[in-house]
């Protein structure tokens, strides 16, 4: 079976999604291409030779709507010979992407290909593809669930409280990422990944000047009187600040074949060692990424030990430490450049987005193997362990 190695993975810097943020007035379509260019660009890759694009988009509707990621590869000047699709598994589409596009070169459905990933949360926020009266879950589902499956944050407030996590912790997590985020940048650990586009060189969300103190002041996000009744063990510590950030940003990553990287003068970063995805209980939905860390090292033959680098994603801080104390990580060496609290999350492209950041860091600190974890809405979770290539 042919390996799938990554050659490049480009991202834009990431914009506040908000009306004042520097990317609100890039459309998705040419923020994605945008990647994609300077994918290509960098490598020096005819597109003609692309088998497949795949991109993943969260909430596809208006300006993301009528499958984003063909209109992008137009938009990028690639040949009208290649094909694109959009897929959609909430915060791990554009991982998704990666394992399918990976999974496309190891059947040999592929020799060249990109996974991708776009958000622009500002101008599309989440919730907008469901229409006013709308149910998209159905009364089947209703049914199995009777007293109702919770939103995020909810379910962010039961993961702290499961697992006894106080809000000093979770501040100090947030405050961390943000510091080890603007270090990472002042050392320039992020130029290999970004691409700026419209004067924006650097991710806007870093927050230099937060503190424990600023954390600390700020209102619990999520509080509802008719859920602190059916759940009274919550705490409502989870905030705006010890929450991943509401952003607008773009990312690709080039997979490509050992035949066609020598066809083609490529010279590979990393390979897609394993990848696998895993679901857990809809109503804490974001702890599947412990069982799809077991799944994902277990499919590679690796112990926990063997990781040198983890990329599990901000959503929630109480996540990512839940996470920890599961599985035992190192802390040391889970998001060393910061995470979404601080960098911020373009949902679609987040997956794609922490790739591109693994990849470079893996070959910044001479590491050999990373783990890329991310939740997902519904209670999925994508994992992916890659191994940097030296030759």
């Amino acid at each position: 079976m042919p390996e799938a190695l990554i050659v490049d993975a480009v991202r834009s810097p990431i914009g506040r999604g908000r009306p004042t943020g520097a990317l609100h007035d890039v459309h998705p379509v040419d923020l994605l291409a945008h990647s994609l260019r300077a994918l290509a660009d960098r490598t020096e890759l005819d597109p003609a030779v692309l088998d497949d694009v795949i991109g993943g988009t969260v909430t596809q509707a208006g300006d993301q709507a009528l499958n984003l990621t063909r209109s992008a590869v137009l938009a990028a000047g690639f040949p009208e010979s290649v094909p694109a699709t959009t897929v959609d598994r909430q915060c791990g589409s554009s991982l998704q992407a990666l394992h399918f596009a990976a999974q496309g070169v190891q059947a040999g459905a592929y020799q060249v290909a990109i996974a991708a990933g776009v958000e622009s949360m500002g101008r599309v926020p989440m919730g907008s593809a469901v229409l006013p009266g709308s149910n998209p879950f159905g009364p089947t589902l209703a049914e199995r669930y009777p007293e109702g499956l919770v939103p995020q944050g909810i379910s962010a407030e039961l993961i702290a409280a499961r697992w006894d996590i106080g809000r000093t912790e979770m501040d100090e997590f947030s405050l961390a990422s943000h510091q080890k985020a603007a270090a990472a940048a002042k050392d320039g650990a992020f130029d290999a990944e970004l691409a700026p586009i419209a004067g924006l060189d650097r991710d806007e969300g870093v927050r230099l000047d937060t503190s424990l103190a600023a954390l600390a002041a700020l209102r619990p996000a999520y509080h509802d009187a008719a859920m602190a009744a059916r759940f009274p063990q919550l705490r409502w510590q989870v905030t705006a600040g010890n929450t991943s950030q509401i952003s607008d940003g773009s990312a690709a990553v080039l997979v490509a074949s050992p035949d066609a990287a020598r066809r083609y003068g490529l010279r590979p970063l990393a390979r897609v060692h394993s990848a696998a995805v895993a679901a857990d209980d809809p109503l804490y939905m974001l702890t599947a990424i412990v069982p799809a860390t077991e799944k994902v090292l277990h499919r590679a033959g690796l112990r926990l030990d063997d990781i040198d680098l983890f990329e599990v994603n901000e959503a929630f801080a109480s996540v990512v430490l839940a996470w920890a104390r599961r599985t035992g990580a190192d802390p040391n060496r889970v998001n060393v450049n910061g995470g979404a609290i601080a960098l911020g999350h373009p949902l679609g492209a987040t997956g794609a987005r922490i790739t591109s950041t693994l990849v470079h860091a893996l070959h910044q600190r001479g590491a050999r193997y990373g783990l890329q974890v991310i939740c997902e809405a519904g209670g999925q979770a994508n994992a992916t362990i890659l191994e940097r290539l030296t030759g």
